[in-house]
């Protein structure tokens, strides 16, 4: 471990108390703990060492690595400084060649199950993982050395957690997730494309704080982070529910910020923090941007979840292939499956009834029939 705290090192770089304080209150949020937990995080932070993390690259995009580049709450330069001492990674370290892989190497040997591994990409499986290969090794050796002597593995990224579009079919590679292949290893899956860096920056507050990784699903996955439904908090959930859609990019509905559901938001079985943490310094996130939802944060979505532009298969017990098809013809009632209950308003399109007191957003909506009806 690294001889400074986290509030020692930000100290001597001239961080105030008051903006690590914030910092704090940050990751509180974050990790859905109640203010009252923010002195436990300062106090954990100031006494704890910083852990040694090693960041292993294997069959990705370097999107995740890109995330955190961008990071903000807090920097790049703070991660590697003062919340972690990031002894390898292979983007933005120092050394090259030998003198790098000796960095990974001495981890490995002198801190065994006293660091934390980081893992961006798929690791492929077929033909003895050939398909990936750094120094002579091949991604799945490399993977079972540093993982499986690890205290913890964070799987940064879809590419990580399970496969992601590396895996998706033919998945000729055989790329598996960091679980499946290393399958011993303790490992937390922080999947997005990309992560959102904050969650990684949680994650590793969580465990210096409480000495335990926090509580995880089914998928491995933190509940603080992936623990809520995307479309209960989508800021254009009250649109779904009045049944207002876009239809086609660039509509009067889409300048207007409607629903993105029928253009394939799988939003409604999504499972992430997007809606409040956000991207950019938390300005926005793809929905919000105008774009649907992949659900990039769940298992397989590219094979289960459809064609990106597509809506969502059918899902028993709700009601939206015929809510989006038959806008206010009735009330369409969604239940079961984890699917909450959505009312939607009653026929607004009424023939030979003058229309008086529009919304502009009413007005809108009428004008988009009435154009499908010509059509």
């Amino acid at each position: 471990m690294h001889e400074d705290g986290f509030s020692q090192a930000l100290s001597k770089r001239g961080v105030s108390r008051r903006d690590f304080l914030k910092f704090c209150t940050t990751m509180a949020a974050t990790l859905a703990l109640p203010a009252s937990f923010i002195p436990k995080i300062a106090e954990a932070l100031e006494k704890k060492k910083k852990p040694v993390a090693v960041w292993l690259e294997f069959s990705g995009c370097t999107g995740d690595t890109e995330s955190i580049l961008r990071a903000t709450k807090p920097t790049i330069a703070e991660i590697v400084l003062d919340v972690i001492s990031l002894e390898y990674h292979e983007t933005i370290m120092a050394p090259a060649g030998k003198a790098a892989e000796k960095s990974k190497k001495d981890v490995v040997k002198d801190l065994k199950g006293k660091y934390i591994a980081i893992v961006e990409g798929a690791i492929p499986m077929k033909d003895g993982g050939m398909y990936c290969t750094i120094d002579g090794h091949s991604a799945l050796e490399i993977a079972r050395e540093v993982c499986g002597n690890a205290l913890a593995t964070l799987a940064v990224g879809s590419c990580a957690s399970w496969g992601g579009v590396a895996s998706a079919a033919p998945n000729p590679t055989g790329c598996v997730g960091v679980k499946e292949a290393v399958p011993k290893a303790t490992v937390v899956n922080l999947p997005g494309c990309p992560v959102n860096a904050e969650n990684i920056t949680a994650t590793i507050v969580h465990f210096l704080t409480f000495g335990t990784l926090p509580a995880l699903d089914s998928h491995l996955r933190p509940l603080f982070g992936y623990g809520k439904r995307i479309h209960d908090n989508c800021e254009r959930r009250m649109h779904f529910d009045a049944g207002q859609f876009v239809r086609k990019w660039g509509d009067e509905g889409h300048r207007l910020g409607w629903c993105l559901y029928d253009l394939g938001c799988k939003g409604p079985e999504a499972y992430y923090n997007c809606p409040t943490v956000k991207y950019n310094e938390g300005t926005s996130w793809p929905v919000q941007a105008g774009h649907p939802c992949f659900a990039c944060a769940a298992n397989n979505n590219w094979d289960v979840m459809g064609p990106i532009y597509s809506r969502l298969p059918y899902v028993v017990g709700a009601g939206y292939q015929l809510m989006a098809d038959k806008i206010g013809l009735g009330l369409v009632a969604a239940a079961g499956a984890g699917i909450v209950t959505h009312a939607i308003v009653k026929e607004i399109k009424t023939r030979g009834i003058k229309q008086t007191n529009e919304t502009e957003e009413q007005k809108a909506e009428r004008r988009i029939d009435n154009a499908e009806d010509r059509d």
